[in-house]
């Protein structure tokens, strides 16, 4: 069992920047598949980043490339999403998602998720 805390939330204007941290417990971050995902209220949770156990795989939603960075430490079992040029459209919460997967793996679907964090709320202002 691994449990998920997110970080690192809160207001910032558009074309700033916010970094969230997944901080990982229960299991070894180097077991696990990490993800990014995001809701705003009345929509469906939608895919923000994920990266592979590997490192080397790291899709992102078309929303958000070349603005976000993902990034993993195993040493510290902490994941990261770097925000950086913050539109107002990027204003949800924000949830830290992990589950067991294969060393090149870096799902897109929530359902393939099955840890999660509580959320950190971001709200970008115009």
């Amino acid at each position: 069992q691994a449990q998920l805390v997110e970080s690192g939330g809160g207001l910032a204007q558009a074309g700033g920047s916010l970094r969230l941290s997944c901080a990982v417990s229960g299991r070894t971050l180097e077991d696990l598949v990490m993800a990014w995902f995001r809701q705003v209220p009345g929509k469906a949770r939608e895919f923000v980043a994920s990266i592979a156990r590997s490192g080397r795989r790291i899709p992102y939603a078309d929303s958000v490339r070349g603005r976000f960075t993902i990034s993993r430490g195993n040493r510290a079992n902490m994941a990261s999403l770097q925000m950086d040029n913050l539109r107002p459209e990027d204003t949800a919460v924000y949830y830290c998602a992990a589950n067991w997967g294969r060393w090149d793996s870096a799902m897109r679907n929530e359902d393939d998720y099955e840890y999660w964090g509580q959320g950190t709320q971001v709200t970008v202002s115009s």
